[in-house]
């Protein structure tokens, strides 16, 4: 299936598109995360990019909750996305969104809204009743973001350790009346 959004063109990625998909990660990260991820991590992923790509293209081609999709403008890929469609594994219709990134230039030129509706379209076809997601505290820009389309902080925080210094991502849940808003 393939989704347009003006210049933009959302597939399901495939085990060939891996490479890709890692190299547009690490420059999604690169960017978003400057400031907040220690910069000695963002600097050292370039080096991972052959362990992050056998990641992904494991992650690609197991069947199970999690959906990898590219974000394509032409022939470049402009972003990734991934989504959980059972977050929790034994609750069902508790979908999660793993991950929207679109590398800087495609920023702000109101392609993260269509994403965005995108992966919550998905979530409530797959019968997803509630649609959560992690964000760094420290990363403003993605929580005006999310709070702007309807999602809220849940109260819920946690530590994660395993970029170079602890960090704490917050939890936000679509409002379920903005939910029923989005087709």
């Amino acid at each position: 299936m393939n989704t347009i959004y003006a210049e933009l063109t959302i597939l399901k990625a495939l085990p060939k598109d891996a490479a890709n998909f890692t190299n547009c990660v690490i420059s999604c990260w690169q960017s978003a995360y400057k400031g907040i991820v220690p910069d000695d991590f963002l600097r050292n992923m370039p080096a991972e990019k052959e362990q992050l790509t056998e990641k992904h293209i494991n992650a690609i081609t197991t069947q199970g909750n999690c959906i990898y999709y590219c974000v394509m403008h032409d022939e470049k890929m402009a972003g990734v996305l991934v989504i959980n469609k059972n977050r929790n594994g034994d609750t069902p219709n508790i979908g999660e969104i793993w991950a929207i990134y679109l590398r800087e230039e495609y920023c702000n030129k109101g392609y993260g809204k269509n994403l965005l509706d995108f992966q919550i379209g998905e979530l409530k076809s797959s019968g997803c009743k509630k649609i959560f997601l992690w964000v760094f505290e420290e990363n403003y820009r993605a929580r005006r973001f999310y709070e702007k389309h309807g999602f809220e902080f849940t109260g819920e925080t946690r530590e994660v350790t395993k970029y170079g210094k602890p960090l704490i991502q917050f939890e936000y849940e679509l409002n379920y009346l903005n939910m029923n808003l989005i087709k």
